[in-house]
């Protein structure tokens, strides 16, 4: 069953450590899963484009749900695509999750195997998509990004199903909060949102519906250029999700 209306889920957050399997699923990805509505048995697509489809991490992800009765799946471009026909996959999915790593090669990769068009039309079919950092950022029209190096860098050419930038790990990178203010400030972003470690956005259609955590403390901000120069940010107080931590530290996807 999918989701009642196009509905995003755009992290900075959604894996917590675990002893047994090194990850599990946070609340921000269970919420996503459930914004999905299923009907029987759930099923996940996890994209790694962005890590250069790390077997690594699949495995992580595939381990993490075996004593779940979740249908999961990881999708891969690399050497070439893992399933015949990647867009009836992705199609039949209730969620489509997006990992971290490099947002620009992302970018690069899908187009050239059209997931861009494919994931339009999971998110108008009602698939949910979600993501944390490359899979929050590639949503929005564009943000702040370390796809280039270590000095943060602006990009501005994401797949733009909503029309705001993104900057996720507002609270956990120094470089992120002025880059991502002075990028809106001067126009080359449009207003936006960014996320704490920990917080998620929800978006249904291209609203902002709700501001959520799984991490106590953690909150969103909504930046905006304001008339003759400079930023607005204001502060965005999330809801708790069930199952969230008061630790220090998010897990990074």
């Amino acid at each position: 069953m999918a989701a009642a209306e196009p509905t995003i889920v755009a992290t900075s957050g959604g894996l917590l450590p675990d002893p047994r399997t090194f990850v599990r699923p946070g609340p921000l990805l269970e919420h996503a899963l459930a914004l999905a509505e299923p009907r029987g048995r759930p099923r996940i697509c996890f994209l790694l484009t962005a890590l250069g489809d790390s077997d690594l991490w699949a495995a992580r992800l595939y381990a993490m749900y075996q004593e779940r009765d979740v249908q999961v799946s990881c999708l891969a471009l690399f050497p070439m695509p893992s399933v015949a026909d990647p867009e009836a996959h992705l199609r039949s999915q209730d969620l489509i999750w997006v990992g971290g790593g490099s947002t620009a090669n992302l970018l690069a990769l899908w187009r050239l195997h059209g997931l861009d068009r494919i994931l339009r039309a999971c998110w108008e079919d009602g698939v949910v998509l979600g993501g944390v950092s490359a899979g929050s950022l590639c949503w929005h029209q564009g943000g702040t990004t370390d796809s280039f190096g270590p000095e943060l860098a602006p990009i501005t050419d994401c797949l733009g199903f909503l029309p705001y930038s993104n900057c996720p790990h507002y609270d956990a990178e120094a470089q992120r909060r002025p880059l991502f203010q002075r990028l809106v400030g001067e126009g080359l972003l449009p207003e936006g949102y960014a996320t704490d470690n920990g917080a998620g956005l929800v978006y249904r259609g291209t609203t902002l519906a709700e501001v959520v955590a799984e991490v106590e403390g953690r909150a969103a901000y909504h930046v905006k250029r304001q008339p003759g120069g400079g930023v607005q940010e204001t502060r965005l107080t999330a809801r708790l999700l069930p199952g969230a931590v008061g630790g220090p530290e998010a897990s990074r996807g």
